[in-house]
């Protein structure tokens, strides 16, 4: 089987954000970005408290940070997506720092997607044993 290459997808179609979805940005602050976000859907907001939202994109630079995931997994609708922003090649934040505070959360991680030349996403989604629908 050919592997895929998800290299030339756009970075919102990496991120599986869809037409209409109800995206929260929260420290994110890449105005390129959010005009494409906008371009895609209506129900696009930076900052805040919100409810159900079908994709969360949380960006943090250091371990401590890592605290908001909590905080984010409350305003995730059961099959939303909350992806972690976090830099790339770092001795004080690494993958493993990121999936053990998601875990903690109560949430699982299922992808990972390049963000930028500087930056990963790691996508954590509620546990389907867990979700109220």
């Amino acid at each position: 089987m050919p592997e895929k290459d998800y290299s030339h997808r756009a970075l919102i179609d990496k991120l599986t954000v869809k037409p209409g979805a109800r995206v929260l940005l929260l420290g994110v602050n890449d105005v390129a970005l959010l005009a494409e976000l906008r371009a895609r859907t209506d129900q696009c907001s930076s900052g805040g408290r919100k409810r159900d939202c079908d994709v969360i994109l949380l960006a943090v630079e250091g371990v401590a940070d890592l605290r908001e995931i909590e905080l984010s997994r409350e305003m995730l609708a059961p099959t939303g997506g909350l992806w972690v922003i976090y830099p790339k090649g770092q001795k004080h934040i690494k993958e493993a720092h990121v999936r053990e505070a998601g875990l903690a959360a109560g949430l699982v991680d299922n992808k990972v997607a390049s963000f930028s030349a500087t930056h990963t996403a790691l996508r954590f989604v509620i546990r389907k044993s867990d979700r109220a629908l």
